[in-house]
């Protein structure tokens, strides 16, 4: 049986682009041996230029970017593509761009199969986000999405299976911030300061380069609806209560924080639960209810998300077989080789979904 030969054209070469560029280019025999797939990265870009190579990057790839890497309009990917007859396109989304996402419409109508980090496609209004699926449909090709909540555990693929196969889901419910599950952690079991905690995170590069997203609760919020969406529920964005960890009250007239008030108002929220329990910000969807709320709760220690140390995530899916069991689904801190694979296992699956189609159609 002939190779099957993927072209992969990867948008966002920072910490998750570039590692996996690495990490498929080292692999590229196994994948040859395992799967029957040769993979290749005949565009690669970042923001505002790209790197233009009919048979694929190779390990200097860094080097011949800086070199050779020129300015770019999404549609000149599309023209270079079908000027070099590419065929299984595979349009890999490593970046956290408003405006990218905009163009995958016009990237599915052009032969493109998507799978993407960035958490924005699937957030956006109810209308835009069906146009993409009714697309998808209509010119037959893939989207497949696991690392924009998670590192790639299957938690998506998880929810879908219930859904699809008929159980009913109950609620939604997790801590699914690893910068805001690493402050907590360490707020539950430290003497430190709200603040302090917050700077260390900020140092080791945890938190974004401004606190807003994450202590605003709208990364949460985020990745709520894309989970409430997979089970057929048309939420948006404004359907969602978010209690933001942030509130005028902490900020000074420049909107720095108050170090003063964060802390007093964090430090009254500790001292004052009951015996054995933990704070924890998480997300939750309660499905009976029908509302979506972020906020901030009391934990027992007792519980999965009570127990949850340094960076970890967890994502809690009730459901009427297991009652008041969730299926509990936690992984470790979101480090750029973890995200990088299950960015791999995406297209492994979508390479997948093509051989099949060319084995039908042989």
């Amino acid at each position: 049986m002939s190779k099957l030969k993927i072209n992969i054209i990867l948008f966002g070469i920072g910490n998750i682009g570039s590692t996996l560029i690495n990490q498929i280019i080292e692999s590229q025999e196994f994948f040859l041996e395992s799967k029957n797939v040769d993979f290749h990265f005949p565009i690669i870009t970042n923001s505002t230029v790209a790197f233009f190579e009919k048979e694929g990057v190779g390990y200097a790839w860094e080097t011949n970017f800086l070199e050779l890497a020129v300015p770019f309009k999404v549609q000149d990917i599309i023209e270079f593509a079908k000027e070099n007859e590419f065929e299984n396109l595979i349009a890999v989304d490593a970046t956290a761009s408003d405006e990218l996402i905009h163009h995958y419409n016009t990237l599915i109508e052009n032969g493109f199969n998507i799978v993407a980090v960035n958490k924005k496609a699937n957030t956006l209004p109810i209308d835009l986000y069906k146009e993409i699926r009714v697309n998808l449909k209509k010119y037959d090709k893939e989207f497949l999405y696991e690392t924009s909540v998670d590192t790639g555990f299957p938690v998506l693929q998880t929810l879908r299976d219930l859904y699809y196969s008929g159980e009913k889901i109950t609620k939604i419910r997790g801590v699914f911030s690893d910068n805001l599950s690493y402050v907590f952690n360490r707020f539950a079991n430290e003497e430190a300061t709200f603040s302090s905690l917050l700077k260390d995170a900020s140092l080791l590069g945890l938190m974004r380069s401004t606190f807003k997203e994450d202590l605003s609760g709208n990364d949460t919020a985020r990745k709520l609806l894309i989970l409430t969406r997979e089970i057929g529920k048309d939420f948006d964005l404004s359907d969602i209560k978010i209690n933001s960890l942030i509130t005028e009250e902490h900020l000074e007239k420049n909107g720095i924080l108050n170090k003063d008030a964060i802390d007093k108002s964090f430090k009254i929220a500790k001292i004052t639960q009951k015996d054995n329990h933990v704070l924890r910000y998480v997300g939750e969807f309660d499905v009976e209810k029908n509302t979506l709320e972020v906020k901030l709760v009391s934990e027992p220690v007792t519980s999965a998300i009570g127990q949850l140390k340094g960076s970890d995530t967890i994502f809690e899916i009730y459901t009427q077989s297991y009652a008041d069991v969730p299926i509990a689904i936690q992984s470790a801190s979101a480090c750029k080789q973890a995200i990088s694979r299950g960015i791999i296992t995406d297209i492994l699956k979508v390479a997948e979904k093509i051989k099949n189609k060319e084995a039908v159609w042989s």
